[in-house]
C-alpha cells in the first residue's frame, strides 16, 4: 500500500493533512521519484495529490495521479483500488471527526467502479461505466462524478534548481536557527539566493521544467460536500493506492 497525504513530508511520503473549508484554492503532495519497490509498481506509485472545493464550495474536487512518467499506451489496470479520504469535523479545534471515503477499483480497462462510503463503512451513493471520456461519469444522483485516463502531467519540477538549493541548505545547516514553529529563519540575502537557484538553471537561464511534455494517469473524483461532511464542514483528505486483495 502506498499513501499521499497534503501537508509535510514524513516517513511514508507527506505525513500531515491539509484541511478545506470555505477556502476553494488548491492544496497539493508531490512525489515524482521513489524507491524502487515503489516505482516497480507504477498503478500504485503516487506522484501528486490535489484537492480543492468548487467556488460556491458545495463540492470537493480531488486529483490523484500515478504512474510517472507513462508511455502514450499505459492504463489503469484491474489489480490497484485507489482510496480518497475525506475527514470532517465541526471547527479546526474539535477533536471528534468522522472519516468518508471514496473506494475506486477497475474491472476493465475502460470500466471502473467507486463506492462512497460514509464513517460507518454504509455505501451512500456509487458509479460505475467508462471514465475516460471528456465528461467522464455520473452517479444516479449525480453527486459524484468521475474522470480518470491519461493526461499531460501537471506537475512543474526545476530539478537542476532543486538540487543545488538542497546542497546549499546542506551546507548552512549546521549554522541554522529555528522559530517555535520549527522553521529556520534565514536573512534576506540567503532568501533570495535559494529563490534564484529555484528559479533558474546552472547557467542561470529561465529554470526548465523537467517534466513538460511527460505523461500521467489521473484519477479525478468530483464530490457533494455533503456525502463527506457528515462530522462538520471542515474537511481534511488524503489519498491511498493499496493492490487489489491486500
Amino acid at each position: 500500500m502506498k499513501h499521499r497525504r497534503l501537508g509535510l513530508f514524513g516517513p511514508s511520503g507527506v505525513a500531515a493533512l491539509v484541511g478545506l473549508a470555505a477556502w476553494v484554492g488548491p492544496a497539493e503532495g508531490a512525489d515524482h521519484v521513489d524507491s524502487p519497490a515503489a516505482a516497480a509498481d507504477p498503478l500504485n506509485d503516487i506522484a501528486d495529490y490535489f484537492a480543492w472545493m468548487s467556488a460556491d464550495a458545495a463540492k470537493v474536487n480531488m486529483v490523484l495521479t500515478v504512474n510517472p512518467f507513462a508511455s502514450d499506451g499505459t492504463s489503469f489496470g484491474d489489480a490497484s483500488q485507489y482510496t480518497f479520504h475525506v475527514h470532517s469535523r465541526a471547527d479546526f479545534g474539535a477533536t471528534d471527526e468522522t472519516e468518508a471515503r471514496i473506494i475506486c477499483q477497475f474491472y476493465d480497462v475502460n470500466a471502473i467502479e467507486c463506492w462512497v462510503l460514509d464513517d460507518a463503512g454504509t455505501v451512500v451513493d456509487y458509479v460505475t461505466g467508462d471514465p475516460s471520456t471528456e465528461a467522464g461519469i455520473t452517479s444516479d444522483s449525480g453527486a459524484v462524478r468521475v474522470f480518470a485516463g491519461l493526461r499531460d502531467d501537471p506537475f512543474y519540477f526545476n530539478l537542476d534548481g532543486f538540487l543545488r538549493t538542497v546542497d546549499t541548505v546542506r551546507s548552512a545547516a549546521g549554522s541554522l536557527t529555528f522559530d517555535e514553529g520549527g522553521c529556520p529563519t534565514v536573512d534576506a540575502a540567503t532568501s533570495a539566493e535559494l529563490v534564484r537557484q529555484l528559479t533558474t538553471d546552472a547557467d542561470d537561464s529561465p529554470a526548465t521544467d523537467d517534466l513538460q511534455d511527460t505523461n500521467i494517469l489521473a484519477l479525478v473524483v468530483q464530490i457533494d460536500k455533503a456525502l463527506v461532511s457528515a462530522g462538520g464542514p471542515i474537511l481534511a483528505t488524503w489519498a491511498s493506492t493499496h493492490r487489489a486483495g491486500e
